[in-house]
């Protein structure tokens, strides 16, 4: 999502950065591209207005007058900035030991109810017992949904009828409880293509029976400034506690998830980052300014890795790598999700990777698939992989002898490069760090 914008922006704090001494005219000037920037990445006029007017303070101050690393202070001085901007601290809903009754809201296709269920996901995860309630009167395919979405996670579902009266549900959420005990209800409230009275009166009437301990705004982040003043009219009826903001791995400029924070007041809480069940990241916001300004989030990839469990990986010795680790290895990382986005992750490698790359999932899966029909002897020993044993394990993985051929050649290149990493302590002749393998087209771009 903040691709481009971060793109612009470290362009701008590139140069900057090279600057042992800045004048004031040229604070100034980077300032002034800095606020175009965020404009034209749909950023809310009065934050980009501030978020420059804050910088320019400090930078023009005695923090960078007479500084011998002067640029280099402006460019930490916008990131603290971003990181503000953001949010600060990273927060989290608030939970008890019981009694916690979350009210989610917002517009109809915002991702409210696949966030109601990424959210029981996560928290089930966590060793939280989750009952989800279907609390849509009026559109019985919601309910539906949530419970297809229930049934994926394992967590209850208690569906509401149509036209049932706020106090009628809250009654019999209680009845389940007595018997069922759940320490975290979710709530997944109707939703409409556009906010109506109708709406939050229904709305107030629910959150009033069901007293939930957090009230959590769904915003979608592709609908840009629009989202910004959906979420002030839901928080001026229901009080909203905290914002999710979903699609945040689509195109959109980024501008309105950038402005959420400063322009409603409220936290930031979780982001929406794939379609997938486990697709909830908890929003950091010093890791989301980190990725913007292309330092990479290495807490964030610690934390993925930590979730596969890469204890698999290990390979004896670089010399014992064989196919088996080569077919474990691609297991493993592809848990922590597109190796695309785990290489941005990197710091300084969104900015290293060339334009339009893309790392293609199909492919990798090939590799699976040709590996997969090979014999475990053959996995250990490629060696013993002979012409009629490639046609065999062509034809039974689908793929032709020659892209048997390619893959053999790319755990070769992979076996010596371990090897000259184990000789030379991670560095290749001349201290400089040792070329990739030749890897396929598809994997590379």
């Amino acid at each position: 999502m903040f691709e481009s914008l971060g793109n612009k922006l470290q362009d701008i704090l590139d140069r900057v950065g090279k600057e042992r001494q800045l004048t004031e005219s040229q604070v100034k000037a980077a300032m002034r591209e800095i606020r175009m920037a965020l404009l034209e990445a749909d950023v809310n006029f009065g934050v980009a207005k501030e978020f420059v007017a804050k910088v320019s303070e400090k930078a023009v101050g005695q923090e960078v007058s007479g500084s011998l690393n002067s640029g280099q202070t402006v460019v930490k001085l916008v990131h603290d900035e971003l990181i503000q901007t953001l949010g600060g601290k990273s927060v989290q809903p608030e939970l008890k030991a019981e009694g916690n009754v979350w009210f989610m809201v917002g517009l109809q296709g915002a991702g409210k109810t696949t966030s109601t269920g990424k959210l029981a996901a996560h928290y089930k995860s966590k060793g939280r017992r989750v009952l989800l309630v279907a609390a849509d009167t009026q559109r019985p395919a919601a309910r539906d949904q949530l419970e297809v979405l229930a049934k994926q996670v394992g967590v209850p579902v208690l569906k509401v009828a149509d036209g049932e009266a706020p106090a009628e549900t809250r009654r019999r959420v209680d009845e389940h409880l007595k018997t069922d005990f759940r320490d975290l209800v979710i709530v997944d409230t109707a939703g409409r293509l556009q906010i109506d009275e109708a709406l939050m009166d229904q709305l107030a009437d629910l959150q009033a029976a069901m007293q939930p301990t957090e009230t959590l705004l769904v915003v979608d982040a592709m609908t840009g400034q629009e989202a910004l003043n959906v979420a002030q009219t839901f928080d001026t009826r229901v009080q909203v506690s905290g914002l999710i903001i979903t699609k945040m791995d689509g195109d959109a400029r980024g501008g309105a998830a950038l402005s959420a924070r400063s322009v409603t007041g409220k936290p930031i809480y979780f982001a929406g980052t794939s379609e997938k069940i486990s697709g909830l990241d908890a929003f950091h916001p010093d890791r989301v300014a980190g990725r913007i300004l292309g330092m990479g989030d290495v807490l964030g990839l610690i934390e993925r890795a930590e979730l596969a469990d890469l204890k698999a990986m290990e390979v004896k010795k670089p010399g014992d790598f064989d196919l088996e680790d080569l077919l474990t290895q691609l297991r493993q990382i592809r848990k922590m999700g597109p190796l695309g986005d785990l290489l941005k992750l990197i710091p300084g490698m969104s900015r290293a990777l060339p334009e339009g790359f893309n790392v293609d999932e199909k492919q990798i899966q090939r590799i699976d698939a040709m590996i997969s029909s090979m014999t475990l002897k053959e996995r250990r020993n490629p060696k013993v992989i002979d012409g009629r044993r490639r046609k065999r394990i062509a034809a039974g993985s689908g793929h032709s002898v020659q892209d048997i051929n390619k893959l053999l050649k790319m755990h070769e290149q992979m076996k010596d490069m371990m090897k000259m990493l184990g000789r030379m302590g991670g560095k290749g002749p001349g201290g400089k760090p040792p070329r990739m393998p030749n890897l396929p087209p598809n994997v590379r771009r």
